[in-house]
């Protein structure tokens, strides 16, 4: 063998490790990103599920609303501020959002810290009465 072909061999041989070395650190950098991009799949079957089966869920919703008429309107008026809070972050007006996001914090807050106080309670001890009006 002339000295040409041992140094494009060479060369070959050099090329394949580094290609080698560069698939495994990719493999390695994109293993956390598996994880997310099965959660997204799974988003997105269960979207298309849901669009499959439209009318049921409809169904299913308006008799929700004639039997919890409170229920609903609670979880309209969250789905509101939450579309609203939507808005303002995709407007890229995080600014405005914050008036309204302060007392909705304090409110979570609130309601965290008064569930948190009344499960350390439930051992032995009586359920509390709450307090209404």
């Amino acid at each position: 063998m002339d000295s040409r072909h041992i140094e494009l061999a060479l060369r070959k041989q050099k090329l394949q490790l580094r290609a080698e070395a560069q698939r495994t650190d990719i493999a390695q950098r994109l293993a956390g990103i598996d994880g997310a991009l099965d959660r997204v799949d799974s988003l997105r079957d269960n979207l298309a599920w849901a669009k499959d089966k439209i009318p049921v869920l409809s169904v299913a919703l308006l008799v929700v609303l004639a039997a919890k008429p409170r229920l609903t309107l609670r979880l309209a008026k969250r789905a509101w501020v939450g579309w609203l809070l939507m808005r303002q972050v995709r407007g890229g007006r995080l600014s405005a959002l914050l008036p309204t996001a302060v007392p909705l914090l304090r409110g979570l807050l609130t309601i965290l810290r008064r569930r948190l106080e009344s499960s350390e309670g439930s051992g032995s001890a009586a359920p509390r009465r709450r307090h209404t009006g």
